[in-house]
């Protein structure tokens, strides 16, 4: 086929010399266009042919050489198959053996680590031991020095107590053998006492004077309005402490009365025998008794700023036994009026018991102090204890951190096996000593 074309370009070839040389004429320029046609269909034609046999060519080429790809992808797969069972079987034989070498370093090291944390862990247990016996030791201590000075402390002060209430009941004797005598001179007393002013002057004294004797003069106080905003004011009355926490002190009030007319009265009916008037006059003591204990009742009780009772304070221990004698007056006037009777003796004798409640409280009050000072210790302690517990914590971190430094060091030696270590000269040129060593070195 590339001749045939090489031919017809030949043809051509000559053709054109032809007509170059000489003119051609109608005849022979229509001869030769025909020529031309012919030649250029076979040129086509045989154009065609070799382009056909051309791309047949090419496709068998192609599919030769897609045969020849695909062998050798294929054996270049089973080639790389092969390659990579054996990488696995190489991959897995060194797995196993790093997998059995670190376990081996592995055991190594939780063995080494459990012995030194056994014996962390033994130190710090006896360190402990030894610091909680010592707590417990001066706990132990601080209690029985506590005990001690509140068990004294206590036993002082019952001892000073039960030794005033025996000094106390002594001079209440010798009150009664001084009241005795004071009896049998009660003319004397008569003509002292001869108005109303007087009489009441003499029972303020007394009350007073039995005041004064018992109690300090913080605890009770004089002409106090003990009902708010009434203008009426009580002659004693015995401050007793309030609610806790307000500081307002509740008031006791004390009225001395001595009503002499009906007493004298009823004394001269009862020396001349007179029946009659001995009834009559001891009628009128207790209505007089009942008119002040309804007055005491009326103008000085006032609850919470007073106590629910108050004292009607009778001078003369023989008119206080005389209204005693009174069937029902006493508990008549507890119960309707809320006062209770006192005579001299009595009445210090209640001025006692008060007192004694008044030390028991400051009693209270002191141990109530201590127990809080017990309680601070006590809180002082669990914190302390705390504290304890912090420093385990601390120390259980210094272990941690010292076991994580040992294996750094360990992991620092291994990676630096393979380095040659300098001579001491070379080391001291390169790495100078601190300044501590190298003046201790000189």
């Amino acid at each position: 086929m590339a001749l045939a074309a090489t031919a017809g370009l030949l043809a051509l070839v000559l053709l054109a010399v032809l007509l170059a040389r000489k003119p051609p004429t109608d005849g022979l320029r229509t001869e030769l266009l025909a020529a031309g046609e012919r030649l250029e269909r076979e040129l086509r034609r045989e154009i065609s042919e070799s382009t056909r046999g051309v791309r047949q060519e090419t496709t068998q080429t192609l599919a030769t050489f897609q045969r020849a790809l695909l062998e050798q992808a294929s054996q270049a797969t089973r080639t790389q198959n092969s390659q990579i069972d054996a990488f696995a079987q190489q991959l897995t034989l060194l797995q196993k053996t790093l997998a059995d070498t670190l376990g081996t370093q592995l055991q190594g090291l939780s063995e080494s680590n459990a012995r030194r944390l056994a014996e962390v862990r033994g130190t710090l247990e006896e360190q402990l031991a030894i610091l909680q016996q010592t707590n417990a030791a001066r706990l132990d201590e601080m209690r029985r020095t506590v005990d001690e000075k509140l068990q004294a402390t206590l036993e002082a002060r019952l001892g000073e107590s039960f030794r005033q209430v025996a000094e106390r009941l002594e001079q209440v004797h010798k009150g009664l053998g001084e009241m005795q005598s004071l009896a049998q001179g009660v003319g004397d007393l008569q003509r002292v006492l001869a108005n109303v002013k007087a009489r009441g002057v003499f029972g303020e004294v007394q009350l007073e004077a039995l005041l004064e004797q018992v109690l300090t003069p913080e605890q009770y106080a004089r002409q106090v309005e003990t009902r708010p905003h009434s203008r009426q004011r009580v002659d004693f009355a015995v401050r007793l402490p309030g609610r806790v926490g307000e500081g307002v002190p509740v008031w006791l009030p004390i009225d001395a009365k001595f009503p002499r007319e009906d007493y004298e009265r009823l004394l001269e009916a009862a020396d001349r025998a007179d029946a009659a008037g001995v009834d009559s006059a001891g009628r009128a003591l207790e209505l007089r008794i009942r008119q002040e204990a309804r007055s005491i009742c009326e103008c000085y009780l006032c609850p919470p700023h007073t106590t629910d009772f108050a004292i009607l304070f009778l001078p003369v221990e023989s008119l206080y036994a005389e209204v005693l004698r009174r069937p029902g007056l006493m508990d008549q006037l507890q119960r309707d009026y809320r006062v209770t009777l006192a005579g001299p003796t009595t009445l210090l004798a209640l001025l006692n018991s008060l007192h004694m409640g008044f030390r028991t409280l400051a009693l209270e009050r002191q141990a109530s102090e201590v127990w809080k000072v017990l309680g601070a210790v006590k809180t002082e302690f669990e914190r302390y204890g705390t504290w304890v517990d912090r420093i385990r914590e601390q120390v259980r971190k210094a272990a941690e951190t010292l076991d994580d430094a040992q294996v750094r060091t360990r992991q620092m030696r291994r990676a630096l096996k393979t380095v040659e270590a300098l001579p001491e000269e070379q080391v001291q040129a390169v790495l100078p000593p601190p300044a501590g060593q190298g003046s201790e070195a000189a």
